[in-house]
């Protein structure tokens, strides 16, 4: 079933990879993996004639493995993809199949669309964060200089096929970690959405993660390359990824949980600047810190998070920039706030409920 585009919530994955290889008519193939998702994932995929080397056009797929984690989507990842492309003889007719989470699929998209200026990739996304996130809308890219996905372009892959079987590799806390994007995407969707996402049933997560992706890419196809309204997407980002750049720098975190984290700090700017209804806010954060619980900050380490917001690629120096909510569903782009209501935004994640 097609949930819109070139995402497919797919049946059998086997027989649609397949399909989705031999539509591409490379010449040679890839499979990019980490050191989890090789171990893990990889052997659901075993049944592809591509990768068990039953067929010989193309050939058997060159696996490509890079180290786990998010304090490897580095440049120093980038190259080595590079490198075995180049070694093991890539054209610019050539395919890559990335299998993994969110920093795969950016990390892959990145090399693959750069190498030989482009070749044509398939995000095969194995978490529940890359299903409903980093692997739908095309943007990719890598960690620079401390800073969140500082380097990357804005690139389309061929498909993206979405399988839950993956999450059953997941733990609670990568679960959680998709979820909060989902919470996102049901904030700046409707009411029945968001306060259906604040009562987490996992039974449900199939369903959800229907509705999520279709969300986002509704947003995407209106406005591929972010010049409007897939700002709507930055929601719980521009906080959210200072602390996650915070925390590289001390003990990294799930994107997921400092989405969540952002989302508390950006709500409340919407009822302070935007009009958010109070109780609305205080439900959802409610469900956020019961369930993520809060990074430890200190008021010294406002200065640092303040910083790390204007090196934010939507922000300059003296301006920051969030997407707000008038409502649930009511999207406010483009809009700003001054250190000080920031500051006081911190506080309230802080000390807040």
């Amino acid at each position: 079933m097609k949930v819109s585009g070139d995402v497919i919530m797919v049946t059998d994955l086997e027989r649609e990879l397949t399909e989705a290889i031999n539509a591409c008519k490379a010449d040679r193939l890839f499979v990019l993996t980490d050191e989890t998702t090789r171990k893990l994932c990889l052997p659901v995929l075993a049944g592809v004639p591509f990768v068990n080397g039953d067929l010989q056009s193309p050939p058997r797929a060159h696996v490509i493995t890079i180290p786990a984690g998010d304090t490897n989507k580095s440049l120093d990842s980038v190259c080595h993809v590079w490198s075995e492309l180049q070694r093991l003889g890539a054209t610019r007719h050539s395919l890559m199949v990335n299998l993994g989470g969110g920093m795969v699929t950016d990390l892959g998209g990145f090399a693959a669309s750069t190498f030989k200026r482009g070749i044509t990739y398939i995000n095969v996304p194995t978490t529940l964060l890359s299903m409903v996130d980093a692997s739908v809308g095309g943007k990719t890219g890598f960690n620079f200089g401390g800073l969140k996905n500082e380097i990357g372009v804005f690139s389309i892959p061929r498909c993206v096929l979405l399988d839950t079987v993956f999450l059953r590799t997941l733990d609670h806390e990568n679960i959680l970690s998709g979820y909060a994007e989902m919470l996102k995407h049901g904030l700046i969707s409707d009411d029945d959405t968001w306060a259906e996402l604040l009562n987490f049933d996992t039974r449900n997560l199939q369903q959800l993660l229907d509705s999520s992706v279709r969300v986002k890419q509704r947003i995407v196809e209106e406005d591929p390359t972010e010049k409007g309204i897939r700002k709507a997407l930055n929601l719980g980002h521009t906080i959210g990824h200072a602390f996650e750049s915070l925390a590289m720098q001390r003990k990294p975190i799930l994107h997921g949980y400092a989405v969540a984290y952002g989302l508390v700090c950006e709500l409340y700017l919407c009822v302070m600047k935007t009009g958010f209804p109070v109780d609305k806010m205080r439900q959802t954060v409610k469900f956020i810190l019961e369930n993520y619980g809060r990074m430890p900050i200190t008021c010294d380490d406002y200065p640092t998070l303040l910083e790390l917001m204007t090196h934010d690629k939507k922000n300059t120096a003296d301006i920051i920039n969030f997407t707000l909510l008038g409502d649930i569903g009511d999207i406010r782009i483009d809009q700003t706030a001054t250190k000080e209501e920031i500051t006081e935004a911190l506080d309230f994640y802080r000390d807040g409920l």
